[in-house]
């Protein structure tokens, strides 16, 4: 299955979730968020199209990295192939995250008609970082993400409780630094 991306695979990322990481970025967002860092990665037909048994290949040969990364871009416009490699990252024992611009109860609205792709995506996810970057709301001293309104959730117990649960951006590892 073909995924447009916006980006050659990034295998060594410290920024984008806990521990080295891989991380894809999707190309097309329809989010239009001002001041968005990744504007380039807007236009649905720009970047090109890798197969997705090449990211998988590269999963498989993984030796350091703790999980993959799935950004954007909006991940959830290609959440099928997107569905196809999480899948195989946790197989191959890597956690999996992902940005969205959606808020998870967009994401799981029955009325959306990629409602059914979106949740098969979701079933992968280990934490989703949710909700449009808000430039009013922008802090960097937040770890994963941009702006206060967006929520970091752990996917699996929320799917099974059927409610939010958040997690904590310092349960993953080491705390600020303090000056």
């Amino acid at each position: 299955m073909k995924l447009r991306v916006a980006a050659p695979t990034m295998f060594d990322s410290i920024v984008d979730g806990p521990g080295l990481r891989v991380v894809i970025w999707s190309q097309g967002c329809i989010h239009d968020c001002i001041g968005c860092h990744n504007s380039q990665t807007h236009n649905i037909k720009g970047g090109y199209e890798i197969d997705t048994g090449d990211i998988i290949y590269e999963i498989k040969n993984l030796n350091l990295q703790r999980g993959i990364t799935l950004s954007g871009g909006e991940p959830f416009l290609q959440p099928e192939p997107l569905a196809i490699i999480a899948k195989e990252a946790k197989v191959n024992n890597l956690d999996v995250w992902a940005y969205t611009g959606f808020t998870f109860e967009e994401l799981l609205d029955k009325s959306n008609n990629m409602y059914r792709e979106r949740r098969t995506l979701l079933k992968e996810i280990d934490v989703l970082v949710d909700g449009k970057f808000e430039i009013d709301k922008k802090d960097i001293s937040l770890r994963f993400r941009g702006s206060y309104n967006q929520r970091i959730i752990d996917v699996q117990e929320s799917l099974k409780l059927n409610d939010i649960i958040l997690k904590n951006e310092y349960m993953f590892g080491e705390m600020p630094v303090v000056k």
